[in-house]
């Protein structure tokens, strides 16, 4: 099953880097359209977030053509990235471009050391950002994922992502390698930093509602004395992207360190400026609002009635 299963993908993915880009992108975007009529799963979920976000302030009619519009997005940007990963930096320099906060990318202190963390999130074609490698000269890119079920798709998938030069380092195994990385003198590591982090996320607001958000950002920028930033991948055009690095986000104050909770306030703040620049551009088929489950713990020893109670 295994070994067929990666004959399928190979093949299509072959035939999608044989298309051109534009094309690939039309593409996506029909099969985007498809999903939206036949997976009502998350055509539901990408609904309800639309709903809990902008029910105030945007009419059903307006939500509904958001969610439907999310959707051929999301099958456009994955249809680009099996195609973009295998496109050299002169290839894709027509199609992608670096802005924002870019000059960070350039800066060294005195002793030539400098460590980043950028709290990166499913925005556009997301597999962009392993490109920031083309851009950040004398820097090396890693980032963490969490290896697929089936080992043949992880195979495909890791193949394609590592030719951009990005170190990936699986969560739950790498984590001694990642450190030693974290080490070296000029490093960035980009972290995912959007979604639901599990019951034992931090619960801070995103669009004024509480949700389970991940530490990781604020752990590795105060481990390693990093300086933290956002970085955000916008659609401009079909098959255009714009990375923007944000303003650095601050993790020490009067010389003391910030708490998780504030910094990654700040960064879960980041990330809703650049939902409401562009809604459809943000992955929201995912439920990042998933509530709290209750731990439960068995009941406690029925009481001895006080006519059977021992005598002391």
């Amino acid at each position: 099953m295994n070994t067929a299963l990666y004959l399928v993908v190979r093949v299509l993915i072959g035939v999608v880097q044989l298309l051109p880009l534009r094309g690939v992108a039309r593409l996506g975007r029909g099969i985007g359209a498809l999903v939206w009529i036949l997976d009502r799963r998350h055509r539901n979920v990408t609904l309800r977030n639309l709903e809990r976000c902008f029910a105030g302030e945007k009419s059903p009619e307006e939500i509904h053509k958001l969610a439907k519009e999310t959707l051929r997005r999301i099958g456009e940007n994955f249809a680009c990235s099996a195609k973009t990963a295998a496109m050299s930096i002169e290839e894709l320099r027509p199609h992608l471009e670096f802005g924002g906060n870019r000059q960070v990318l350039d800066v060294r202190d005195s002793a030539g050391q400098r460590r980043l963390v950028v709290a990166i999130g499913h925005f556009g074609n997301f597999e962009l950002y392993a490109r920031f490698t083309d851009t950040a000269c004398g820097f090396e890119l890693a980032t963490t994922y969490r290896a697929l079920r089936q080992p043949a798709l992880n195979r495909i998938f890791q193949a394609l992502r590592e030719r951009s030069g990005c170190h990936y380092f699986e969560r739950r195994t790498d984590a001694q390698a990642l450190k030693t990385f974290m080490n070296g003198p000029r490093v960035i590591l980009g972290l995912l930093a959007d979604q639901h982090a599990g019951d034992n996320g931090m619960r801070i607001p995103f669009f004024g509602h509480e949700c389970s958000t991940s530490a990781a950002p604020a752990i590795f920028a105060h481990r390693y004395g990093a300086a933290l930033f956002t970085a955000i991948c916008y659609r401009v055009d079909l098959a255009k992207w714009r990375i923007e690095i944000g303003d650095e986000i601050p993790t020490m104050v009067d010389g003391k360190p910030r708490s998780g909770e504030a910094i990654m306030a700040d960064v879960n703040r980041a990330y809703e400026v650049a939902v409401r620049r562009d809604p459809e551009n943000w992955f929201w088929v995912h439920n990042r609002w998933k509530p709290v489950r209750v731990q439960k713990r068995p009941p406690p020893p029925p009481e001895v009635p006080a006519a059977e109670a021992p005598v002391a």
